[in-house]
């Protein structure tokens, strides 16, 4: 066993695993009895070498130190994954992009109110929206570098990763508890017809 095997695994980690275990139920090569077991067992996994173990028989599935940020269907909305030193790659880009995504938006708007104000006025108003985007922007720029500084976009991307993976599970579960209904329903329709 090497080093790499001992070494304590993540709450980041465990969701990768559990993102693939999901994958490999969708593409039907787990059943659900299956993926429930694996998916105990990876959320339970103290150590990598805990983890390794659940994927080596699926094709197609990545070593949890190797995984990578990958893009969903939504490529505002990158899933982040964490890569071989456990850091979040591209965590910073998103996190500025989610810091500072409202912030354009207000500001488009009130310029946008401005603009078609002085319109209907014929005249250029005093550009008030200033007063808006000045100190907002001062606000979030402090706040940016104070959490660049203390490396506030990897945890950001912990925690992201964890709703991602939180979401997937309750998808998962609210599919197993449908497929239980249909079961006990098409069991109770059995047991009525006539024989």
């Amino acid at each position: 066993m090497d080093r790499r095997d001992e070494m304590r695994a993540a709450d980041s980690d465990r969701a990768v695993v559990a993102d693939q275990l999901l994958r490999a139920l969708n593409e039907g090569r787990l059943d659900l009895g299956e993926y429930d077991d694996r998916l105990q067992r990876a959320y339970a996994a103290k150590t990598y070498g805990d983890l390794d173990g659940l994927l080596t028989d699926l094709p197609g599935t990545v070593p949890v130190d190797q995984a990578q940020l990958v893009p969903t269907g939504d490529p505002k909305r990158p899933v982040l994954r964490p890569g071989p030193d456990g850091r979040y790659p591209g965590a910073t880009r998103a996190w500025l992009a989610d810091t500072w995504d409202g912030y354009f938006g207000l500001v488009g708007i009130v310029v946008a109110i401005w603009a078609v104000t002085s319109v209907l006025a014929t005249d250029f108003l005093y550009f008030w929206p200033g007063w808006v985007a000045g100190p907002l922007g001062a606000l979030l720029l402090v706040g940016t570098v104070t959490g660049l500084a203390k490396g506030e976009p990897q945890r950001w991307a912990a925690k992201q990763a964890a709703k991602q993976a939180a979401k997937e599970r309750a998808k998962i579960e609210k599919r197993a508890r449908a497929e239980e209904r249909k079961r006990r329903r098409d069991e109770q329709a059995g047991q009525e017809e006539p024989a």
